[in-house]
């Protein structure tokens, strides 16, 4: 075990953990929402540090990262527990730990043999990922200073709920992050996913100021969140709180964990969002979870070609040269491009 990051101690040996926006007042032998933060004796400590669940070497384009070395290959790392409680979770295997008996599982591996093992792969990013990287954000941390020092670069796949203070710690290693937006409802939010709207707002906001390269992913659910007023709610956020250069990743949803009444996103209702967030103004907006959709390529938003062409998480054809599309010279927005 390794102590935890971001906690106060309170009367009566309970502690209060600042990492994430749920602030949880966890008491003596008592774990957080995440159950991977537990208190002992008014020390919180993390149960996941150097112990993670999977790994694997990823296509950066399935985190989804259209605009962050697209075709390179990405390290992706996890470990049990999440602090979100989504009825819809499609990795709910590793994230949601049992409360029945609360086991931590996964296998021993240092940051620097992480680190080793991501160089030997030949990938470019570590990716935190399949869970929730802030619940594990000690280990994340260790890892990303040592890939920024060997040359590598850092990417969050994320729920956006980390706190101000320990977004902007890991700021200086952190170089992307694919932020989940759920829905637009606080409702939504508090049904499906135990948590506040507003508190993902605020961290999306956040990321954005500090520089950090971000892209946006919202899983469409017929009957849920597929309600237009809403999509084009979150087309106008990404517009007028993120930017027009924001890409937005509009997937689709099929039946899992405790949400199966609901069915299978049709691609009509992903090509409807796309056209939503196009009319509003963003730059780029894909359609996800249909290999094959015109809406997996990146098109130059000037004269409006293909420069970066997909199957799935494939690059079929690559249009641009030094960031630009080859046809009208325009710069397409992101890194390493």
């Amino acid at each position: 075990m390794k102590e935890a990051l971001f906690y106060k101690k309170i009367e009566g040996n309970k502690v209060t953990c600042l990492l994430c926006r749920h602030h949880c007042n966890i008491e003596n032998g008592k774990r957080g929402i995440c159950n991977v933060r537990e208190n002992r004796e008014g020390i919180l400590y993390t149960l996941v540090y150097g112990f993670p669940c999977s790994y694997h070497v990823d296509p950066i384009e399935k985190k989804p990262l259209f605009h962050f070395f697209p075709g390179s290959k990405a390290f992706s790392i996890a470990t049990v527990g999440c602090n979100f409680k989504c009825l819809h979770c499609q990795n709910y295997e590793i994230s949601q730990i049992s409360e029945e008996n609360k086991k931590i599982f996964g296998q021993t591996l240092d940051p620097e043999d992480a680190i080793d093992l991501a160089l030997k792969s030949h990938c470019n990013s570590i990716s935190y990922t399949y869970t929730e990287p802030t619940v594990f954000y000690e280990y994340a941390f260790d890892m990303a200073k040592i890939a920024k020092d060997r040359g590598l670069y850092n990417n969050f796949v994320t729920n956006g709920y980390i706190e101000d203070e320990p977004l902007r710690y890991i700021r200086p290693y952190l170089d992307a992050a694919n932020i989940d937006l759920k829905g637009f409802n606080k409702d939504f939010y508090r049904r499906q996913c135990k948590a506040e709207l507003n508190g993902v707002l605020e961290a999306i906001k956040l990321y954005k100021s500090l520089g950090i390269w971000i892209e946006i992913t919202t899983l469409i659910i017929p009957g849920y969140n597929d309600d237009e007023r809403e999509i084009k709610g979150i087309a106008d956020f990404i517009k007028n709180e993120i930017g027009i250069e924001t890409p937005w990743h509009v997937t689709a949803f099929y039946p899992t964990y405790k949400l199966l009444d609901a069915k299978r996103t049709p691609a009509k209702t992903l090509n409807k969002a796309r056209e939503i967030g196009l009319e509003s103004g963003l730059r780029y907006v894909y359609e996800g979870n249909i290999p094959g959709s015109e809406g997996e390529h990146t098109y130059c938003y000037n004269c409006k070609k293909a420069v970066i062409k997909r199957f799935g998480f494939s690059i079929l054809e690559y249009n641009l040269k030094d960031g630009a599309c080859i046809f009208c010279n325009t710069k397409i927005d992101g890194i390493g491009l």
